[in-house]
Formats: structure tokens, sequence, C-alpha cells
């Protein structure tokens, strides 16, 4: 008795071990592809919740010594001092604490790391339970092994990790589990006793068979593959390629604008956060070039101008006019990526880095782009400030701005910026006078070209945006063919229609303002911004004013600032897109969202709202599906536990006779489901005599007894179910699982 005993013992010890070394394989990849460190204490914490299911302790008892195996954790490697002190608790009660608020405003970047690691360890918990439950309680492990396997391949498919000898590990250990899983249900389904030397009879060919198999596997030769690899393929699909056009390509910021269109993939990745006074746009680089397909430089990108902290940076925004009423502002920048340069506002004065006293900057001549180094080699700099000029122009002023001056540099800086390929359809040209017929001065005729993307059918959107083909014109298809596009379609056809009518403007990237977080300590209001908010505008030169921003593309609203103060003449431009003061200091911020209007119903807008809605919450009702799906598992995998209960509790309550049919074939059913089967061509009453002698009782017998007399002969003697109510529920009961 010992012995098998022993030998029981033994073969849990090896089920938990092997449970072990599948959850293994999962944190394993963990160091190498994320941030995560001190592995170790996560693989000690299964370790002890494991051991603590196979020495079989108490509920109370493991739970306690998990909770303070966590906290001393947590403690060692997140606090100073004794952990017996206490004086840590509050610190980690308060990052507890603003932690949850942020998951409940969905702001999952800003967790701490403490919280990280407890969220983890509650994780490994629930892992430890479920392997528990698998081996021992159903025995069966194949859902897990698989998707270890599952996990492994396709990182080690799309990562750097490499899954060679992973996946020869999972295999053997799932192989091992599944064998003895096997084994101890075929035991127990013949009710068979286990016996030492029939666990060595099947677990040793078992062994040899999967010692064998590995063996061959590993020194066979391998065939080279029969079909292309897919790989490549799925990658470009996903990212898009970097020579042919028309894959789907990740939001952000980008180098290369020289092939434009195509659907795009959203990412909520935080690049940096900003504490602002007024919304700003955030630029990145101007484009001068227009090439049919897109946008380059008209000159070297290492043509640059150094300057440091102090300086002014050498960039012109604005002209010193009255018409231009300048309010100096200053923003905090506090940067997630490592990007060696600077986002900055129209008006920019000069950069603060009080953080990086040795840090200089370059400016590119031809885009406008500040680049950050320290000692001549680039460099990230995660926190700094930007002063800036925000300027509030006047209509007249901008009315009378014309370009009169007729000096070589001027001709030339116009020139630049009308710049516009021979092969650009007429049609084009021929739009933007028919756009901007009646409208005499070049403020007119920019603000025509803005709103008229507002009001002539055309779309915002991602993912249905065509790529132009080798004889296609970028802004021609999109303005004929398609008039479906985001921000770069609508930004460089306005781009394009300005300088066909001689207006100088330039392509501008960079990123909104971001989604609203709150107030920060000195009143400033903080923004996120992320990949999402990746963005490109246009800006327009007026000589003796400077260059003013507009904004075209559709359900998005321009930030800049107007002083209309020639509203006697009748041909001055209704502002539309004026912001008002009141508005100013809303924190609200639906940057994204498309414009509403007073239009009547359309099912174009309905299916737009509806895709936007899931677009935008499609993770969430994921995690709810799936968490509501793992829900209902949990409690069809449980319900031979409630089932009985809510069964007795069906009929417990009625009195009617004639529930006493229906009230024995659902515990035949019952019973069915316990493992009492009744095997083909039994009666009743033999089946009643098999159950009886089960549970050693005669209540089955008798209930029996008066259901073939129900049967037979049709009789529901009055108050009958009154009397075999109990004799029912007793055997109900019994089904618990």
């Amino acid at each position: 008795m010992k012995s098998r005993k022993v030998q029981k013992d033994l073969a849990s010890f090896l089920l938990y071990t092997f449970g072990f070394l599948l959850l293994w394989e999962w944190l394993r990849p963990l160091e190498q592809l994320t941030d995560t460190s001190n592995i170790w204490a996560f693989l000690l914490f299964s370790i002890v919740s494991l051991l603590l299911a196979f020495l079989g302790a108490h509920f109370l008892i493991s739970g306690l010594i998990k909770w303070m195996f966590m906290f001393y954790v947590l403690h060692f490697l997140y606090f100073e001092g004794s952990f017996f002190r206490l004086e840590w608790i509050p610190t980690l009660l308060g990052d507890f604490y603003k932690s949850l608020l942020l998951l409940v405003e969905r702001d999952t970047s800003g967790l701490s790391n403490l919280f990280k690691s407890f969220l983890f360890f509650v994780l490994l918990w629930l892992m430890t339970y479920l392997i528990q439950y698998w081996l021992i309680r159903k025995r069966q492990i194949f859902i897990f092994f698989f998707m270890t396997m599952i996990y492994i391949t396709v990182l080690d498919t799309f990562t750097p990790y490499e899954a060679e000898v992973a996946i020869v590990r999972t295999v053997i250990s799932g192989f091992v589990i599944m064998g003895m899983l096997t084994f101890y249900r075929v035991m127990d389904r013949e009710v068979i006793q286990r016996r030492a030397d029939l666990s060595r009879k099947w677990l040793t060919p078992l062994m040899i068979m999967i010692v064998i198999s590995v063996a061959f596997g590993l020194a066979a030769p391998k065939a080279d593959p029969i079909w292309p690899d897919p790989v490549p393929f799925i990658k470009s699909y996903a990212k898009g390629s970097g020579d042919e056009r028309g894959g789907i390509q990740k939001v952000g910021y980008g180098l290369d604008d020289s092939e434009l269109g195509g659907p795009f993939l959203g990412d909520n990745q935080v690049v940096f956060r900003a504490e602002i006074e007024s919304r700003q746009y955030w630029k990145v680089e101007t484009k001068d070039v227009y090439t049919g397909k897109g946008w380059i430089t008209s000159g070297p990108r290492e043509e640059v101008t150094p300057f440091r902290v102090e300086d002014v940076v050498p960039v012109s925004s604005f002209i010193d006019h009255e018409g231009v009423n300048k309010v100096e502002e200053t923003s905090f920048i506090n940067a997630s990526m490592e990007y060696q340069h600077i986002v900055y506002p129209l008006g920019i004065k000069r950069i603060d880095a009080p953080f990086h006293p040795d840090i200089s900057f370059q400016i590119e001549n031809f885009t406008e782009k500040i680049h950050t180094l320290l000692g001549g080699v680039p460099r990230t700099i995660y926190n700094y400030s930007v002063i800036y000029d925000v300027p509030k122009y006047s209509v007249t002023a901008l009315m009378n701005a014309s370009s009169d001056s007729n000096n070589d540099q001027n001709n030339a800086f116009i020139n630049r910026y009308t710049q516009l390929p021979d092969e650009l359809p007429q049609r084009v040209r021929d739009l933007a006078v028919e756009i901007t017929e009646g409208k005499n001065t070049w403020f007119e005729q920019a603000r025509a070209l803005e709103s008229y993307f507002k009001r002539s059918g055309f779309v915002y959107d991602q993912k249905d945006v065509a790529v132009p083909g080798a004889d296609d014109d970028y802004v021609d298809q999109f303005l004929f063919d398609t008039k479906r596009g985001y921000c770069d379609n609508f930004s460089t056809s306005m781009v394009v229609m300005a300088r066909s009518l001689g207006i100088p403007a330039r392509w501008v990237k960079g990123y909104t303002e971001g989604e609203y977080k709150g107030l920060a300590e000195n009143s400033r209001r903080i923004f996120e911004v992320t990949n999402n908010n990746a963005h490109s505008w246009v800006e327009v030169y007026f000589p003796t004013i400077g260059w003013v921003q507009f904004e075209p593309t559709q359900g998005f609203s321009n930030n800049v600032q107007f002083n209309f103060d020639q509203t006697s003449q009748n041909n001055t431009p209704t502002p539309e897109n004026q912001q008002k003061p009141e508005e100013k200091e809303k924190p609200e911020i639906e940057k994204d969202k498309p414009e509403k209007s007073a239009s009547s119903f359309s099912f174009t807008k309905l299916a737009q709202s509806v895709k936007g809605f899931f677009a935008k919450t499609w993770k969430w009702l994921l995690g709810s599906a799936l968490a509501l799906s793992l829900l209902l598992l949990i409690i069809y995998r449980l319900h031979g536990k409630w089932l009985p209960y809510y069964l007795a509790l069906r009929f417990k309550w009625t009195k009617r006779d004639e529930n006493f049919p229906k009230a024995y074939l659902l515990l035949l059913r019952e019973l069915q489901r316990y493992g009492l089967n009744r095997k083909d061509g039994q009666t009743l009453r033999d089946y009643a005599q098999y159950v009886d002698r089960f549970y050693s009782t005669s209540e089955m017998s008798k209930l029996t007894s008066r259901y073939e007399k129900l049967i037979y002969r049709g009789e529901v003697a009055e108050g009958s179910w009154e009397e075999t109510k109990e004799l029912w529920e007793n055997l109900i009961k019994k089904t618990i699982a």
C-alpha cells in the first residue's frame, strides 16, 4: 500500500513538473523581446504555487503564502529598507490607486512597473491554478500544449527569438503529459486499481517512443520547403514594403514620402506628452517638391545650420508686421520614443533642455527639421520645452499681402514654393481656377481651396485608399476618381492647387495636438500624442506676413486664430474655421472625429459612424467578448456542480403531479452525465437496481416503479409528486460532480 502511494505521488509530481516546463516556455522569451526583467522572481512564484497545489495545502494557507511572496518580491524589487517596517505600504497603495484610476480611464501606457509586476503575478496565479485543474481534475492538457506550440512558433517566425530548442522541449513535455493523462483516464474509466507495475508497463514504452521520435526527428535529413515562404508576404502586407507600393503601412512619423497612398493600420503607441497653454499642431518637417506621386526635398538633408540651447532657433515663421499679433507661450515636452529630433509649433523661438545642458541642435535648411546632438552624435532628449509665438492674423493684412516685390531672392523663393511637375494634369489646374472664381486675393483663394474639401463629397478614410498607378497622378486620382483618403491626400491636393494659382505653399508633417488627459500642477493642459495623431497639413506664405497654417482634411479643424477686421467688405470670407475665444479653453479634443452637420439622415454616414465606433473600441469589445466567452466556458465546465441545485430548486416549489415524468427524465439525464450509463437494451428496472447498488439505496427503484405505473397504466395518483419529491431531490443532489 505504501509503495502504491509513493508511486502515485511521484506520478503527480512528474505531471506538475512537466506542466511547469510548459508554463516556463511562455516566460522564456520575455527578457529578450520585452523590457521585463527579474524573470527569476516570476518563475519562483510559479514553482511555489504548483508546489503548494501538489502538497494539497488548504486554499487559505496557500493564498496567504502566495500573497506574502508577491508583496515580499515587490518590496525587494521596488523599495528599500526592511520589509517588516511597513513604511512602504502607503506608497504601494498610492501607486495601486493611481494605476487603477488609469485603468478606468483606459490609459494603460501610464501604469507603473510596480503595478504591472503585480498584475503579472496575478496572471501567473491564475495560470498555475488552470494547470492544476487541467492536470489533476480534467486529465486533459492538449489545449494548453497546442497554444504553447503556436505561441513559440509565432515568436520564432516574426521576432528575433530563436525557438528551435524550445519547440523540442515543448514537444517532449507535451507528449509526456498527454501520455500519462491518457493512462490515468483509462484507469479511471475502467475502474482499475493503480499499481506500480501497470504504470511502468505504460510509461516505459511511452518514454522510449518519445525519445526515439525526437532523436529521429533531430537526426533525420530535412527536405527543402515545397511552398514559398509566406512570411515575407505577411510582413509586407502588415507593414508595407520598402520597394513595392500597395501594402498596408503603419501610421506614424516616417522619412520617406516619395510615394504616397494606400491604407494604413492604427498604432496607439505614445510618442510624447505635452503640457500646453493652448492647442497647437506639432511640426517635424516640411517638404517642397511634389513629384506626382509624393514629396521630396529640393536640397540635401546634410545642409544644416547648428545652434545651441540659448540661441534663437534659425527658422523664420512670421515677418514683423502689425497685422500679426503674437503672444509668447511655452510648452513642456516629455518624449516616449527614441527620436533624435524636436517637435515644435509654428512660430518657434527657442528650445530649453535643462536636464541636458550639453545638448546642441542643428536644423535642416530645406526641411526645417531640428535634430538633437550630444558631442556631434545624434542623441534623444526626453524632456525639453519650446518657447514660441502664437499668432493672431489680421484678415485685412492677409488680404492686402501680395507678391509685389520683384527682387531675385523673392522670385527664387516664390519659384521654390510654386513648383509643380510638368506632367500635372490640366484638369487639376482648371479645378483650382473654378474653385477660386471671384476670389481676388491669395487669402480668399486659400480659404476657398481649404473649404472645398468639406462640401464636395470627399470622405476621410484610412483603409479603402487607392495607390496611384504608374501613369496616375496622386492628386488627380484623389480629386476626380476616388475622393477618398486621409490627411496626405487632402493636404497634398490643397498645396498643389494653391501652387497652380501661383500661391506659394508647402507640405508639413508632424502631429495634431493629441488627446486631452487633464491638468498639470501649473494649470497647463496635458495632451498625449500617439502615432495615431501623425498628420500632415498646409502652410501658405503671405508676403509681409509669413507662413499661415491651413487645414483641408475632412473632419479636422484649424487652430489658427484670425482677426476678421474687414467685415464691412462684401468679399470678406466667412470665418468658418475661425476658432472662438471660448473654444480655446475647452479641454475635450475631438480632432479625429468627422465633423457633424445638420444634413438629412444618410446610410453612408451611419455606416461611417458605426465603423468609427468599432475602430476605436474594438480592443475593448474583443476583450469583453473573450472575458464573456471564458466566463461561459467556466460556467459550462462547472455545470456538474450547479446544475443539480438548479434542477432541485426548479421542482422544489411546484405541487403539480404532472411534473413527475419530466423530473424523472431529467434525473435519468443527470445520472448519465454523472457517469452511471444505461446500457443498450437495459430496462429501467434493471438500471434502477444498478443505480441503487452504486448509491446503496432503494430510492431509484421506488421512483422507477411509480414511473412505470404512469407509463404503462396511465395512473397518476393525486399527491404522488409530493410523496416522491424528496426521493427525487436526494438522487439529484448525489449527481453533484
